[in-house]
């Protein structure tokens, strides 16, 4: 007999803004707004988009479609469930439609009512191939600013249906996004009928004062991340990525008598790899109650060539270090090199040290860049003073000002990436979980 599904509960539904409003409803037969065929939502975080979005989609769908095939999408599965189908089921809970969630299988979808909503993660750019031969009439792209653009542009062709709309929010990227030039302009929200909504955390009536100014306060105010995630503002990203690192280095800087009034919980081990150019590198770094702070306790820094043994015995003698003083149970090394990360497990076991090695997440650069401004902004972030080359990675870590408006962190062959890696490895596990905790 198959497992019954446990439920979600029902959502919890909150007065809405004049802005959610006018997302919710946009697309009602009358009113002028109607007429277009985009909605674009974009803003800072925790502004109250998504929900308005999902509610909006719904009800559209389900109002002027039955029996219709629709695309819900974002940048990973995962994330999709989590930011979106999660919700909308407690919302379909709390207004009492029947639905039928099918999880498994190479097509997971939800059918409510006549309608079907096919999911989609998009987080490469072959996602797009999922797509090919749908038929639909209308999709929701959440964090579209995240998306691959072929995968934009084959969701809109897959759009074919009369009285079709496309739905997407985003928080702001930089200023020649394909979003903002492609969508977003004087011009093309003319041509291509896009109504476009700006939100600020004002515009989500659920958060109080006091949060508000826990997520002002989680950036630097004036980086990029403060214009981006809190004001909104589509602005490019350039110069030292850690400015307020760079500019305050020993309010980041501690000592052992630091730690000594500090407890670390547990320490977890980070693991980059180094080839031709680049140095072997490992992070240890510690949590303190509550993930309160995070600091950087030791460090390995290696460019010369080494044969896999003397990797091995160097690993193993910064294992035994590091669990000589801390609960250290996890090292993440970088997956592309699978045959050196065998090794290291092979060594340690010969050698009886008991360490979990396991692959890093290697989510995207720009989300642990993100994460670790955040904890500067913060005041979460610490190093101890002997670990001069993640000091110095941070410090001097800029922006590639040959590819400007990409996003893309300079990696040359002379800036030291590998400390950054192996540092950003060590914490990825529960980057997520701290991200936004106030201290």
């Amino acid at each position: 007999m198959a497992k019954k599904q446990k439920k979600p509960a029902k959502f919890d539904f909150m007065p809405f803004s004049e802005q959610q409003r006018r997302l919710i409803h946009w697309w009602r037969p009358g009113l002028r707004v109607a007429e277009n065929n985009y909605v674009i939502a974009d803003g800072s975080i925790r502004s109250g988009k998504t929900i308005a979005c999902i509610i909006g989609f719904l009800t559209w769908s389900q109002e002027m479609h039955s029996g219709q095939t629709f695309i819900l999408a974002g940048k990973t599965m995962g994330a999709l469930k989590k930011n979106v189908i999660r919700p909308m089921l407690q919302i379909l809970e709390a207004w009492g439609w029947p639905y039928d969630y099918v999880r498994s299988g190479s097509e997971p979808h939800i059918d409510i009512g006549s309608n079907t909503y096919y999911l989609f993660g998009a987080n490469t750019e072959a996602a797009q191939d999922s797509l090919q031969g749908l038929t639909a009439a209308g999709a929701y792209l959440d964090e579209a600013a995240l998306f691959p653009k072929s995968f934009v542009d084959q969701a809109i062709g897959r759009c074919s249906v009369d009285g079709w709309k496309f739905w997407m929010n985003c928080n702001p990227a930089g200023p020649h996004h394909f979003i903002r030039e492609d969508y977003l302009t004087a011009e093309e929200m003319k041509k291509k009928k896009v109504y476009h909504l700006h939100f600020t955390m004002d515009d989500n009536l659920s958060i109080s004062p006091k949060r508000k100014e826990e997520y002002k306060n989680a950036w630097a105010h004036g980086s990029v991340f403060y214009k981006r995630f809190i004001l909104g503002l589509w602005v490019a990203a350039d110069g030292l990525i850690y400015q307020q690192f760079a500019d305050n280095v020993a309010d980041y800087t501690v000592s052992s008598k630091w730690l000594a009034e500090n407890q670390i919980m547990y320490a977890v081990i980070g693991v980059d790899f180094g080839g031709t150019k680049s140095a072997h590198s490992f992070t240890l770094t510690g949590f303190t109650k509550g993930y309160k702070q995070v600091v950087v306790l030791d460090e390995y820094y290696c460019k010369k060539r080494l044969n896999p043994k003397q990797l091995q015995d160097d690993f193993i003698d910064f294992v035994r270090r590091a669990q000589a003083k801390y609960k250290t149970y996890e090292a993440y090394c970088d997956s592309a090199e699978q045959t050196l990360i065998a090794g290291l497990e092979t060594a340690c076991i010969q050698a009886h040290v008991t360490i979990d090695i396991k692959n890093a997440l290697k989510g995207p650069i720009n989300d642990r860049i993100a994460f670790y401004n955040s904890l500067i902004a913060q005041g979460r972030w610490k190093v101890m003073k002997h670990c001069k080359h993640i000091i110095g990675a941070f410090e001097q870590a800029v922006y590639d000002d040959k590819k400007k408006n990409q996003d893309i962190r300079l990696d040359d062959g002379l800036m030291n990436v590998d400390s950054l890696d192996s540092t950003e490895y060590s914490t990825e596990s529960v980057q997520d979980d701290i991200l936004y905790i106030a201290a």
